[in-house]
């Protein structure tokens, strides 16, 4: 690291500290959070692991350790400790009977924090695979500990407490990508606004980084990145370390969203050495979507992010290994196991594989649309960027349910919600309930039979052209945020011919494939393929990439729970 990078490091983490923001040093003692054990629980962790001595000041993890241990503390305390600009910060006290750790330590990613001990004393220290078998073997003690790593989690990102610091601005179209893509890893960080914040704007002046450079990440205090890429960022943060590219995987789920999701869940938990390749974020279409409210046992609803959050935590209590912005390129089908190239250079081998890949949102056809991505154009609606346009009005193009949702989700902080549908109306593409929503609210207007013809703006998105269908007349609305949630378009060009494909590029798998479509993709098995299996043995699609799939969170999460039981078949042929 430069003397440059290392006086920019401690001037930004200076401007980035906020003693208003923190966690509570010392919880009470009541908080879920901050469980402390019984005499009997604390017994069940130790036959775990071992009895340690340590002494006061001893560091027994070092932020950004890796595979970092579990500890229980039986007398003395640990201090949970957070270095900013070459000041500690103690984050949170571990006394007696409590225990360290949050879902890194579960997940084996870098530790966010150091823990050190406050003072002389004795610790149950369990290991990352040890700590495993605790939440998978122990139902209540499973149950106290991850609450308190869900919750420990969520309290440092509401507080912007982590190892990463993001300088931005929220009119930069890289800013919200850096946002987005930490957010949907459900990773902590600071944002500091350069809009709000003009200190730091003199300060990125005086060390001559560029506008073109905006935004800047500094990573776990010790590197400073200009507009890095997501892979810089999961590379920085050590979010693939942990995993073994060479070992044959069971299953290999190629996609992250709500069917891939699900189906790493059932894999690990019933044995299997599963590996999930996410080019992105965890969540899919899904992970985007501000609410939903039909989803069995969630009353009240839940938002993608959080279900998808929630899920991705389930396969680290279960064992499996999540890579992302690690991109499938290519399916190799014509050897003995099956092997998916990334589009790094990786080979990852399988005895079977699951398609997850989805499906993506069809752009609007103008010849600008990227101009405005990121920069008035969104194919989400999360809590991102519904502060972007809070008391502003903004259009929500098409007619499904993920459409809706974002309509009414945006009209709670929007000035108005304009919905653009090209059809007459809503109710053959959109549920009843969503459907009276958007009727009754009188800050939400449907537009039938109209079609956006312009996007119009000099860096953002400042006026759109709305064209109607019935005469063609336009009409110009200034309007700085459109959501586009219109058709869907599978992602399959990866598979180069490995499988069968419907006139729409869907995959078709089961009883759609024809005896014609199975002598030509050579099938080598008597039996057909199983419901969800493609044209090759023991390769499966679920969720939208399947032709005749039901688009809904649920039917997606069955089909990804419903092939691993076909895999599990597949691996005794």
């Amino acid at each position: 690291m430069s003397t440059t990078d290392a006086t920019m490091i401690a001037a930004l983490q200076s401007a980035a500290a906020d003693p208003e923001v923190a966690l509570p040093s010392t919880p009470s003692a009541d908080d879920p959070a901050f469980p402390t054990l019984t005499e009997a629980q604390i017994a069940r962790v130790a036959s775990h692991g071992h009895l340690r001595k340590v002494e006061r000041g001893e560091v027994l993890v070092k932020a950004g350790a890796r595979n970092a241990s579990f500890f229980v503390v039986v007398s003395g305390h640990l201090d949970i400790v957070r270095l900013s600009d070459g000041v500690e910060t103690i984050v949170v006290v571990h006394k007696a009977g409590q225990i360290s750790g949050e879902l890194n330590v579960l997940s084996g990613r870098r530790a966010v924090f150091s823990i050190r001990a406050g003072e002389a004393g004795e610790v149950i220290e369990v290991d990352h695979e040890q700590l495993l078998e605790i939440v998978q073997t122990d139902a209540d003690l499973s149950e106290i500990l991850m609450r308190a790593f869900l919750l420990r989690r969520a309290r440092l990102i509401a507080a912007g407490i982590g190892d990463v610091v993001l300088i931005g601005s929220i009119h930069s179209q890289e800013t919200l990508r850096i946002q987005e893509f930490l957010t949907r890893n459900s990773h902590p960080y600071q944002y500091i606004d350069l809009d709000r914040d003009t200190g730091v704007q003199e300060m990125l002046d005086r060390f001559h980084v560029a506008v073109t450079e905006i935004p800047v990440v500094i990573c776990r205090g010790e590197v400073v990145m200009r507009n890095p890429a997501d892979r810089e960022i999961a590379d920085c943060l050590g979010f693939n370390e942990s995993i073994d590219q060479a070992q044959i995987h069971h299953a290999v789920i190629v996609g992250a969203g709500p069917s891939g999701l699900a189906a790493a869940v059932y894999a690990a938990s019933e044995g299997l050495d599963v590996m999930v390749l996410e080019s992105g974020a965890p969540g899919g279409q899904a992970g985007s979507s501000s609410r939903i409210e039909n989803y069995l046992g969630f009353p009240s609803g839940i938002s993608g992010q959080e279900l998808t959050a929630r899920a991705y935590t389930q396969t680290q209590k279960f064992g499996a290994h999540l890579m992302v912005t690690k991109a499938a390129k290519r399916l190799r089908c014509n050897t003995r196991q099956y092997v998916i190239e990334t589009d790094d250079g990786a080979q990852i081998l399988a005895r079977t594989v699951i398609i997850a890949t989805g499906a993506e949102y069809r752009k609007l056809p103008l010849e600008n649309i990227s101009q405005f991505e990121n920069a008035g154009v969104y194919y989400s609606a999360t809590f991102i960027e519904s502060q972007l346009c809070a008391g502003e009005e903004v259009c929500v193009v098409g007619g499904g349910n993920a459409a809706g949702q974002a309509a009414v989700s945006l009209a709670q902080s929007a000035r108005h919600v304009h919905m653009i549908v090209r059809s007459d109306g809503l109710a053959e593409t959109m549920s009843r309930y969503l459907i009276r929503r958007i009727e009754e609210d009188p800050r939400i207007t449907l537009h039938t039979r109209t079609e956006i013809a312009a996007l119009d703006g000099d860096g953002h998105l400042e006026s759109v052209q709305f064209r109607r269908g019935d005469d063609g007349t336009t009409e110009r609305k200034d309007v700085r945020h459109v959501f586009v949630m219109t058709g869907a378009a599978p992602s399959t060009k990866w598979l180069d011919g490995c499988v069968t494909l419907d006139s729409h590029g869907f995959i078709k798998t089961g009883s759609e494939l024809s005896p014609d479509e199975l002598a030509a993709a050579h099938w080598p098995l008597a039996r057909p393929p199983h419901l969800l299996e493609t044209s090759k043995p023991g390769v499966f699609a679920v969720g939208d990439v399947r032709a005749g799939n039901i688009k809904r969170v649920a039917s997606a999460v069955g089909e990804g729970s419903i092939a691993v039981s076909f895999v599990h078949q597949a691996l005794q042929e």
